[in-house]
């Protein structure tokens, strides 16, 4: 935003360094981008008409001019532009002159021809960006001689570059920043005066509001015998500062409030308003408007999108945004229907993203405008517009609460979050010069008598909606305070910060794969429409609604997708052998309508290009985090093979994944070779809330001995039931259980039925086994597989 100190003094006595002033600005958090002088450097030049123009032999690009400067001889200059002729007023810096920049004229030779000065462009005098011609002047504005600035109406000012963040509405105005400022400097602050007449509101139009949750306040007034013209000089000045090009004298008196105080107003010709009048209305699905830039506009397809009407509910602009081509003001308007209202922020700001439209007063609405200083803004626009009379008193619809609850603040609490050490009474005397009403405690007239532990009941001030909650207040204390007043401390803690358990063991479950000889992937929660699919789970999905490219569009359900694209890009480039595993977040459709968010869930997912190691590096993990888990065979498991898959499952927790075999189809559909194995866990579920510690068991010095055990189990016992048989039935001298062969023929072994192959490992600690111990053992586990599993020894 740009603020010129001129306009600032209007407010409070600004004097001194404006680099200092600025530094004010920084330290109050309005950043200055940048501070331009302007009118300064024009000393020297003056007025000057043209005389006669020739041209110099052996030049085509220079002409030697003769021109007025008012000292009654003529001057003789050389100039490369071509735009103007003799009889044209130009402004002529004279030898001596420094122009902006610091550009020294001084009396120079081309081609053999004196010149005695320069005539200047646009640029050259830090009047615009036209350097390509001279600027030429209207022929009457002032006689030769006369000094440019003097001529130009141009006063030597100085305009701030502020950064205003979305948290200060009040600084969205020449107003507010001069507020704060004044604040921190203690210099005495002052809004302009004005006041429309009372009375009944006026009968000349009508004006009514249907959704007063778009619209809490809204006012019309009625300003007759209005001539439209050229606005004061200063008026324009002052807006051309600020960066706003002035129109007519109507339109500029609104933009000049807008800018001078932060309310948007809007005139509207009354005489072009069907049933002179106004209506505030939610946009009708589909409705059309075209506005003041020339463009289509459709609204109502999303949301509610607040709508101004004429009476006739005709939409005739887009409320808080920008106004229809249908009743702008025009040279033939005499009578303007004035527009001052306070709009719901987030509706103005949700319509103005939709439809890619910002204007100044959208950028004001959607952050929040003061709905107590309408009646200010509106007399003020009457008093700069400078013409017209007001028709009766305005129509003022309201449903915007009066009263703003208090804020409490305890002195001890604002001197805990800032380190300081601020009495209730400096506390104070922060808040009340930008316009928060101060009670002190118990009604205490001196606040420097209240303890520390004083309360003060602080009530933001209107333009203020930004200042909620008691942190906030806070921060007002120590803008003005001042941050670098603020003694720098660290923060002391009886504990240091540390990892849950559930942190800590993703961390191990992460050091364990890396250990098994697995890569970690960083996928992308986003996939492409029709992976998922590919992929073999079901296509419902969440997708994003503006997505930046549709090959991200898609939340992921699973990191599956992810997993096997990254398999077959490496077997495109002849890297088979891959083993990779993902920790990250899944996101499935909410079960309910009133579910708001998705169910995201952490998981890992594991892919390993030989699905008989998968399996081994399962059985690292689970046996790293549980003592027991379950596999359980299941022929639908999403993506998985049909007879090459179980579920995991957790006693008292139930199924938290799968593993197996990824379906030879689905590998066909991503152009993967090769048997890949899946492990697919639900972290929460699966990670251990307390850590699994398992006792180390020496080294025994004595040889081991090894039996091969071969049964015939029905297809439905899994492999790993008989393996936990094995152990629960061998006692301590069994090491280790492995399956080796899984063999199959109905004519021998009879339907639906296999055989599993086991190699069992036998030691003791203290002694060497010998053939009657391991017959022993041999005969129990026999027995215990038989009796509990409904197998037979295989011959």
């Amino acid at each position: 935003m740009r603020v010129p100190l001129s306009w600032l003094r209007d407010f409070a006595p600004f004097e001194g360094d404006p680099i200092a002033l600025g530094e004010t600005f920084d330290d109050l958090g309005m950043v200055v981008e940048g501070i331009e002088r302007v009118g300064e450097g024009l000393d020297g030049v003056v007025v000057a008409r043209v005389l006669e123009v020739h041209r110099i032999e052996g030049a085509d690009k220079i002409r030697r001019v003769l021109v007025d400067d008012g000292t009654g001889d003529a001057v003789q200059v050389v100039c490369g532009a071509w735009n103007f002729e003799a009889g044209a007023v130009v402004p002529f810096a004279r030898v001596g002159a420094v122009l902006p920049g610091d550009f020294a004229i001084g009396r120079r030779k081309m081609k053999g021809v004196e010149s005695n000065g320069m005539i200047c462009s646009a640029r050259e005098l830090s009047m615009g960006e036209d350097g390509a011609g001279i600027m030429v002047l209207a022929d009457d504005v002032a006689d030769p001689g006369t000094p440019f600035a003097d001529a130009m109406g141009i006063q030597a000012d100085v305009v701030f570059d502020l950064a205003i963040e979305t948290n200060r509405p009040d600084a969205n105005s020449v107003a507010g920043v001069a507020r704060d400022a004044a604040a921190r400097l203690k210099l005495p602050f002052t809004l302009p005066s004005g006041s429309l007449p009372g009375g009944a509101p006026t009968a000349s139009a009508s004006a009514r509001v249907e959704s007063p949750d778009l619209c809490p306040r809204f006012t019309a007034t009625v300003v007759t015998d209005v001539v439209v013209g050229e606005s004061p000089e200063w008026v324009r000045r002052r807006l051309t500062l600020a960066g706003m090009r002035p129109i007519n004298n109507v339109v500029d008196a609104s933009n000049y409030v807008m800018l001078e105080l932060g309310q948007p107003t809007h005139p509207y010709d009354l005489d072009q308003l069907g049933g002179q009048g106004l209506l505030v209305r939610a946009a009708r699905p589909g409705e059309k408007l075209v506005t003041l830039d020339g463009v289509e506009r459709t609204l109502g397809t999303v949301g509610e999108d607040c709508l101004i009407c004429d009476a006739l509910d005709v939409p005739v602009g887009i409320a808080g945004i920008m106004g229809g081509e249908s009743s702008e003001i025009s040279a033939a308007t005499t009578r303007v229907l004035l527009e001052a209202a306070y709009f719901a922020p987030m509706a103005i700001a949700r319509t103005s993203k939709r439809l890619g439209l910002r204007s100044e007063a959208s950028a004001r609405f959607e952050r929040g405008c003061d709905p107590d200083g309408i009646d200010r803004s509106v007399a003020r626009f009457c008093q700069v517009a400078g013409v017209g009379q007001v028709d009766g008193g305005a129509i003022d619809v309201r449903s915007l609460p009066a009263d703003r609850p208090a804020i409490r603040v305890r002195t001890k609490r604002v001197n805990k979050v800032l380190g300081t050490a601020l009495s209730t009474e400096q506390i104070a005397s922060y808040l009340e010069p930008i316009g928060f009403e101060v009670a002190r405690a118990n009604g205490a007239a001196d606040a420097a008598a209240v303890d520390a532990a004083a309360v003060l009941d602080v009530v933001p001030p209107s333009f203020r909606p930004d200042v909620s909650i008691e942190e906030n207040v806070i921060e007002e204390v120590a803008r003005h305070h001042g941050y670098m007043n603020i003694e720098r401390t660290i923060p002391r803690r009886p504990f240091v910060g540390s990892l849950t358990p559930y942190q800590k063991a993703r961390r191990r479950l992460r050091e364990v794969l890396v250990g098994a000889g697995l890569s970690e992937a960083l996928g992308v929660p986003l996939l492409a429409p029709g992976e998922h699919a590919k992929a073999g789970l079901a296509e419902k999905a969440l997708s994003a609604p503006d997505p930046l490219a549709r090959e991200e569009s898609v939340l992921r359900t699973s990191v599956l997708p992810g997993l096997l694209r990254a398999v077959a890009f490496n077997q495109s480039h002849r890297v088979a052998d891959v083993a990779l595993f993902e920790i990250g977040h899944v996101f499935g459709v909410p079960a309910e309508d009133s579910q708001p968010l998705p169910d995201e869930r952490e998981v890992l997912g594991a892919v390993v290009a030989d699905a008989v190691a998968a399996k081994r590096v399962f059985d690292v993990v689970s046996q790293t985090f549980h003592s027991s888990v379950s596999l359980a065979s299941v022929a639908d498991a999403p993506g998985l093979h049909p007879t090459r898959s179980a579920a995991v499952s957790i006693d008292g927790v139930g199924v938290v994944g799968h593993v197996g075999e990824v379906d030879p189809g689905v590998l066909a559909g991503w152009g993967i070779e090769g048997r890949v194995g899946w492990i697919g866990l639900d972290l929460g579920a699966f990670l251990p809330v307390t850590p699994v510690y398992r006792a180390a068991r020496p080294v025994s010095r004595f040889p081991s001995s090894d039996i091969d055990l071969a049964f015939v189990v029905p297809d439905t016992v899994p492999a790993a039931a008989v393996q936990d048989e094995l152990y629960a039935a061998a006692g301590d001298l069994l090491q280790s259980v492995a399956l080796f062969d899984v063999y199959r023929d109905p004519e021998r072994l009879g339907e639906g039925r296999r055989s599993l192959a086991y190699r069992l490992r036998f030691q003791s600690q203290d002694r060497t086994l010998t053939d009657e111990d391991v017959a022993a053992v041999r005969a129990r586990l026999i027995d215990a597989i038989e009796s509990g599993l409904g197998a037979s020894l295989r011959g």
